[in-house]
């Protein structure tokens, strides 16, 4: 169990502490100089004989080491709320009770110190504001422990209930990947580097190798501590000390706000979608891209907050929004954070984090806040997922929802509504209605493509994902074609993609002029007339020439060698008989042969082997070309 205290400051947190432990807190120079916590403390301690170590945080109660209460808040346990008989509420007692509210911290107890110096009467009249101060929230009925550090009185009992409260600590998930955020560093003689923090996530072995920071610096944990003492082994809610090592790696390069986390898990975002709540004690209006100081772990990050449902959020209200931070941030699904203000005087309000991985475009839209909401009340991602992928028609990657939700795909169950589909780049996850609605829309918008060009075979791949508009990126479009094609609703005839029943249907004034321009085209053999020239003879439109050509090109009638030259199938199928028989000889081709066969220029015949370079009958490498025995144009039928 991890303890930590919390209240104003001169109320008692550190002697409370040294009470409980019998270890003095306070320990740097200038905490003593000045009689005040200013950083956070560190002891750990037994409550009973025989009992495991219980690890202490002690935090600084002056406003303005809030920073650091907040950097020693997140992970613990259990929270000692003292509040001072003398003094009573005080103003850091009522904002540190807000952050571990905030912090979702899951069980408190009261202390009211130094009840040696009051009277009775007093005593009751600030456990009677402690009651009023705590009726509102989530530990109104804690029970209040009056205490005196200096006598011993109440100790016992105090720790009595801290016993008592162990047995009902939460059980951290370890099935997760580590994590850890960094809180202090410092070197070892002997050791090298040491970080220290709680463990919020997983589990940490001795030669692991994991990230550290924003940079993802490669580390080895070359030995550890759990709970302050020596382990092969820590886990998700213990108090974790790691020796680390690197290449070039000094204590200085690690900073407090920094994460140690496996490479699955290292991924650093500066757009994260929370569910935001103001505090109900606010006073004043919270506006639409308010800068903050965000406060997540051990991170301290300045961010805008975009409100998403809304330009004003009022006191208490609650709020979808979107941090767009000023440095990266590292953060999982269902992290607490806390919002102070500009100038970091103030907390504002926190909340959790649904989606650390927020987009930048239509993050208002109807789709997006029903995401969200999903977010916002799911417990796993197993139940998220099917509602999540009704919201993404495009799919959903499961590495970001491994890192979303610190969830290896080995660990999940996907429900019977999830399919899996490979893509050149990986999974996508899809709802299985969806993509079978998906493939309908393609067979739909196939069928009016082809309504609309009679006279075309069909769009290749890359047009036809533009004329159906699905929201799909290529990799995923191209894995549902191929499956259209395995299933034969679709069919293709090279790139042209159309359904299995269409035949392209040429006008009659298509059907007409290619009749008088194949005799044309057969008549001038292996030197056919240019398009300019077949327009010239038929008193056409070049334009109208070229583009029935083209269309002939798709059905494999004739053969577009360079641009405005087209050759009829049979003509082509020549030229390949003789260039296959020349090779008979020698399987490297002659120019000059294959020119003076076709009888004629240099420059032509060289076009027509650029040609069957592009058809895959030959080869060119360096200056020589050769036939691709292994291509269908050079089997024994010889048909092209």
């Amino acid at each position: 169990m991890i303890v930590g205290t919390a209240g104003h400051i001169d109320h008692g947190k550190t002697a409370l502490l040294q009470a409980l432990t019998g270890q003095a807190g306070d320990t740097r120079q200038e905490e003593r100089a000045r009689g005040m916590t200013i950083d956070l403390g560190y002891r750990y301690a037994a409550l009973a004989e025989g009992a495991p170590l219980t690890g202490f945080i002690d935090v600084p109660g002056h406003e303005r080491f809030i920073h650091n209460m907040l950097a020693g808040a997140h992970g613990i346990d259990l929270v000692l709320l003292v509040v001072a008989a003398d003094d009573g509420v005080m103003p850091q007692t009522r904002e540190h009770l807000s952050i571990i509210e905030l912090l979702g911290i899951p069980q408190a107890l009261v202390v009211i110190s130094k009840c040696d110096r009051v009277e009775p009467q007093r005593l009751a009249e600030v456990q009677a504001q402690v009651t009023a101060l705590l009726a509102p929230g989530p530990y109104a009925g804690v029970a209040q422990f009056p205490v005196s550090s200096l006598s011993g009185a109440g100790i016992e009992a105090l720790r009595e209930a801290l016993l008592a409260a162990e047995a009902h600590v939460r059980q951290r998930s370890v099935r997760g990947g580590f994590r850890l955020a960094v809180d202090r560093a410092f070197a070892v003689s002997g050791a090298g580097v040491v970080v220290t923090g709680t463990a919020l996530a997983g589990q940490v072995s001795v030669g692991d190798t994991l990230l550290l920071g924003k940079a993802g610096k490669s580390v080895r944990v070359r030995g550890l501590h759990a709970q302050n003492q020596a382990a092969l082994v820590a886990e998700a809610g213990q108090r974790v000390a790691l020796n680390i090592s690197a290449e070039k790696l000094s204590a200085e390069q690690v900073h407090r706000g920094d994460w140690l986390l496996p490479e699955w898990l290292h991924a650093p975002s500066v757009r994260v979608d929370i569910d935001l709540t103001l505090l109900a004690g606010e006073t004043r209006v919270f506006e639409h891209f308010s800068a903050v100081h965000v406060h997540l772990g051990t991170q301290d990050v300045t961010a805008r907050v975009a409100l998403l449902e809304g330009e004003r959020l009022e006191a208490g209200q609650r709020m979808f929004a979107q941090l767009l931070l000023n440095a990266p941030l590292q953060a999982v699904h269902g992290d607490r954070l806390v919002l102070r203000d500009q100038r970091a005087q103030r907390t504002l309000g926190g909340g959790r984090v649904l989606d650390p991985f927020a987009p930048s475009r239509q993050r208002r839209s109807e789709e997006r806040l029903r995401q969200l909401q999903v977010l916002r009340n799911a417990d796993s991602l197993e139940r998220a997922l099917p509602v999540l992928l009704e919201a993404a028609p495009g799919g959903l990657e499961p590495q970001r929802l491994e890192r979303q939700f610190n969830r290896l795909r080995e660990t999940w169950q996907l429900p019977e509504a999830v399919l899996v589909i490979a893509t050149r780049q990986g999974q996508l996850l899809f709802d299985r209605v969806q993509w079978q609605a998906l493939k309908q829309q393609v067979l739909e918008r196939l069928a009016q493509f082809h309504e609309q060009e009679p006279d075309q075979l069909g769009p290749d791949r890359d047009r036809l994902r533009r004329f159906t508009a699905l929201p799909l990126e290529r990799p995923a479009f191209v894995s549902l074609l191929d499956e259209l094609l395995g299933e034969g609703t679709i069919s293709s005839s090279g790139p042209w993609l159309h359904l299995p029943g269409h035949r392209v249907q040429l006008s009659e004034a298509d059907t007409a002029l290619w009749v008088r321009l194949l005799p044309r085209l057969l008549a001038g053999e292996f030197d056919p007339p240019w398009v300019r020239t077949l327009a010239g003879e038929e008193g056409c439109d070049e334009a109208d020439v070229r583009l029935l050509l083209r269309k002939l090109a798709r059905l494999g009638l004739v053969h577009q060698v360079v641009r405005d030259l087209f050759y009829p199938e049979t003509t082509l199928k020549r030229m390949a008989e003789l260039l296959l028989r020349q090779a008979e000889t020698s399987p490297i081709v002659q120019v000059a042969a294959f020119r003076d066969g076709l009888a004629i220029g240099r420059k032509r015949t060289v076009q027509i082997l650029e040609y069957f370079d592009r058809v895959g009958l030959t080869r060119r490498v360096g200056d020589l070309r050769h036939i691709r025995v292994d291509s269908a144009l050079a089997q024994p039928q010889r048909e092209l």
